[in-house]
């Protein structure tokens, strides 16, 4: 059976026009998309998570080291290395104690890492499970989260204005974001990836991309990179990850640049979609924190050191089996963290 859902543009003064309908497709896709595009410029508090069934498929791995053409430019030094973990609460884990709730910046959009289950409606994914572990360890319970759907373009700000106490929503460690928020150790590492109909002539992040259409979310990496090296392409921003897979599918775009674990989900959304060429840069994810809440990010990173443990028995290994391995094979483990002092 195939679904057709109608997509809605929020206005500007709160009402909503119609827009044109998505052609047929999956179910949990229509029901992902119909509600990613919207103008999400605020928080929206979220229900709590349950797992859902998957599907595999096929996806391009990493390149290599020092095989990438193209890479973010960082003037810091180890922008993955962060503060040593430790258990000594803190003005941060008291405050989010007397609240007895962790606030959570999460997506509600991303198949497999932050979206709503279209059975019940409640949150899952991979980064879910993450904010989970880190909730049990603050506060003896895994649900005792608000959960608060943050769009790509406001992860910093609704740190910075203290919306939130953890972003949790894929979010790539560098040192232009270190300038203005902390992060946590790298908890999964991804690459930069092209995402196009099957049958595209685009191959991938090269000359193929001249008089493209080519959408990104707005302050991602990969917005960052089409700046940087555009090959001619004609680049659309969009608020929300999501939005660039609905306008893929209603034509509005010609392909997506994203983290290629995210596009690995879409691509499981959509089988009329698919990653082409390589990736072409080497990411890692970090828990996002306020840069003052030093307490805050050595325990999250004591957190992911126990998180880590236990090889294929870990809860990061469980996490990855249940979520990720069905749209992105191959992952042998977490990256090794790195820590520095001060």
């Amino acid at each position: 059976m195939r679904i057709r859902v109608r997509r809605e543009d929020e206005g500007h003064g709160g009402g909503r026009r119609p827009a044109s309908r998505l052609r047929g497709w999956g179910g949990v896709s229509a029901m992902a998309a119909a509600c990613a595009v919207t103008a999400a410029a605020v928080l929206l508090p979220l229900a709590h998570a349950a797992p859902e069934a998957t599907r595999p498929a096929v996806v391009h791995q990493p390149a290599p080291i020092g095989a990438a053409p193209w890479t973010l430019t960082d003037t810091c030094q180890d922008p993955e290395a962060s503060l040593r973990p430790s258990v000594v609460d803190g003005p941060t884990i008291e405050r989010i104690r007397r609240a007895g709730k962790l606030v959570a910046g999460v997506d509600q959009n991303s198949f497999k890492w932050g979206y709503r289950n279209p059975v019940d409606g409640r949150l899952d994914g991979f980064d879910i499970a993450l904010v989970k572990a880190i909730a049990k360890d603050i506060l003896g319970d895994e649900n005792a989260v608000i959960y608060r759907a943050v769009p790509t373009s406001q992860r910093i700000p609704a740190l910075q204005d203290g919306r939130v106490d953890v972003v949790v929503r894929t979010m790539t460690i560098n040192c232009k974001r270190l300038e203005e928020v902390a992060f946590s150790t790298a908890y999964f590492e991804a690459g930069q990836q092209v995402l196009a109909p099957k049958g595209s002539p685009i191959t991938g992040y090269d000359p193929s991309l001249k008089g493209r259409r080519i959408c990104t979310a707005a302050g991602s990496t990969a917005e960052a990179a089409l700046k940087a090296q555009s090959y001619g392409a004609v680049p659309v921003s969009v608020p929300n990850q999501l939005d660039c897979l609905v306008r893929l599918q209603l034509g509005e775009v010609d392909g997506i640049i994203t983290d290629n674990a995210l596009a690995a989900g879409q691509a499981a959304q959509d089988p009329s979609v698919r990653l082409v060429g390589s990736p072409f840069t080497r990411e890692f994810y970090g828990v996002a924190m306020n840069k003052g809440a030093t307490d805050l990010v050595r325990r999250v990173n004591k957190v992911l050191e126990n998180y880590r443990a236990g090889g294929d028995s870990s809860p990061w290994m469980q996490a990855y089996v249940t979520h990720l391995k069905p749209v992105l094979p191959g992952v042998a483990g977490p990256p090794a963290p790195k820590y520095r002092d001060g």
